[in-house]
């Protein structure tokens, strides 16, 4: 993709301080576009933003994606930063483990809130504006676990299930007003929060870190993990202007899992 593709364009990364968040506004800025990334640890952004070259073309602001108020001032502060937001990643997330019987409302709750609720409060705050110009690119991180399920993670599962729902019907909602809404639906990826889950399995049971590998990337049928950069390419061709008959769609990331 040439680096003028998405020049002009204001694009805003929530979870962007890290893993799949951090590859994607990568890849954004190398398309030419200006980019804020989102997330709950300012330093954490700052630190992504010097790893990214600094300069003008990206912004920080710190943001609880579950926070009503919170998105509202957040993305009123990005758009006076940066400019009216063309592209909205929803990628901010979080994943816990536990069996059924033993998930209480508690972390049912945060998983929707983090996973589902922060999607919606964050796409409405920038559609209203999107539909206005009759142009726009939403793309939500989902999972392979909103397309089939694990077990021990049913809140999880629930709420990326949820975000693929939201994503079908927004985008049937907005599908003649120029906004595309998809979804990229990533297997085990190589992230902080897949190291996450290994730590877990390794606390929880007598595996080894590299037993616990194992497991996880049976999921596969490359039998390795996926790549950040793998899905922020999936992300940045969704944002660009050939992409405009894509939408409504949950696109695996997974190395065959998902068929």
């Amino acid at each position: 993709m040439s680096d003028d593709t998405l020049k002009d364009r204001h694009a805003v990364v929530t979870g962007g301080g890290s893993g799949i968040g951090a590859a994607t506004a990568a890849a954004l800025l190398r398309a030419g576009a200006r980019v804020t990334l989102m997330g709950r640890d300012a330093a954490k952004l700052e630190a992504q933003r010097s790893a990214l070259g600094g300069g003008e073309s990206i912004a920080c602001v710190s943001v609880d994606v579950t926070d009503e108020g919170a998105v509202e001032a957040a993305f009123a502060h990005a758009v006076e930063g940066l400019g009216a937001i063309d592209i909205l990643v929803n990628n901010a997330g979080q994943a816990t483990a536990a069996p059924f019987a033993q998930t209480d409302l508690a972390l049912w709750k945060r998983m929707l809130d983090v996973n589902l609720t922060g999607v919606f409060l964050c796409t409405r705050a920038v559609l209203p504006a999107m539909l206005v110009r009759k142009s726009g690119r939403i793309v939500n991180v989902a999972s392979t676990a909103g397309q089939v399920g694990y077990p021990y993670v049913a809140a999880y599962c629930a709420s990326k299930h949820g975000v693929i729902g939201m994503t079908r019907a927004l985008a049937l909602e907005v599908a003649t007003q120029g906004v595309t809404v998809n979804a990229v639906c990533p297997g085990y990826t190589e992230t902080e929060l897949l190291q996450a889950s290994l730590d877990q399995i390794t606390r929880k049971t007598s595996r080894s870190e590299a037993e616990a590998r194992s497991i996880l990337v049976r999921h596969n049928p490359q039998q390795r993990f996926v790549q950040p950069d793998e899905v922020a390419n999936a992300v940045l061709w969704l944002c660009a202007p050939g992409s405009s008959a894509i939408t409504g769609q949950s696109i695996s990331v997974s190395g065959g899992e998902i068929t």
